[in-house]
């Protein structure tokens, strides 16, 4: 058994899930919307441009949430993965998904995104385990700041190592699917590296090393 390691947005899904989400928070009233979505797109494109700070990002980004319980966000994210995530779901995704199931591999997702959103996305693909950068819960509420290494660029490797440590697993035999240049660490660490859909740099990348580019829809 090895493991099959999924990036989430642009990967799995057709969109960015916090994007997504900060359009729902707009429709719930939680932000002024207009400035709110300027704001989230501005940022975004620096995302994928390879030059934002995330943290600069979930700061803005987890505003609206600081003070809810968990339960209130979850209550609300559950409705909208159904409405907005599941009809941008890769049917390529589901089918690689499947054959890796298949094959006996362990399914991870991992991804730039809060738990908040990431856990019930991977749940409806039917994926129970992922790494997602963690809020932080003080009181009983989310307090609008997130906590320990977030799961970005190298970050995501040392929650990955810490995840394999606890786990008794290691990277043979790992593939890793991602479509952003923000990635290509972990990409470089796993036997089996799939570009989706990938943006120029990563797209750059992969043909000199002859890696699997993959075209999801």
């Amino acid at each position: 058994m090895a493991l099959a390691i999924f990036d989430l947005d642009e990967t799995l899904i057709h969109g960015d899930c916090a994007s997504l989400w900060s359009e729902q928070m707009a429709r719930l009233g939680w932000v002024d919307g207009p400035s709110f979505l300027r704001r989230d797109h501005e940022l975004m494109e620096a995302y994928g441009k390879g030059h934002l700070a995330m943290e600069d990002y979930m700061a803005f980004s987890l505003e609206p949430v600081a003070g809810r319980t968990p339960e209130e966000v979850e209550h609300l994210v559950e409705p909208w993965v159904e409405d907005f995530i599941e009809p941008i779901i890769f049917s390529d995704a589901c089918r690689v998904i499947a054959e890796h199931r298949r094959q006996g591999d362990r399914i991870l997702v991992i991804s730039a995104s809060g738990n908040h959103l990431v856990g019930p996305i991977a749940a409806r693909l039917g994926i129970d385990e992922f790494l997602a950068i963690d809020l932080e819960v003080a009181n009983g509420v989310y307090t609008g700041r997130t906590q320990g290494v977030l799961t970005y660029r190298e970050g995501k490797i040392t929650r990955l190592l810490e995840w394999l440590d606890q786990e008794e697993e290691n990277l043979e035999g790992a593939s890793f699917y991602s479509d952003s240049r923000n990635d290509l660490p972990l990409l470089l660490k796993v036997d089996h590296p799939h570009v989706v859909n990938p943006d120029p740099v990563l797209r750059e990348h992969a043909e000199k090393n002859g890696w699997p580019i993959l075209a999801w829809t």
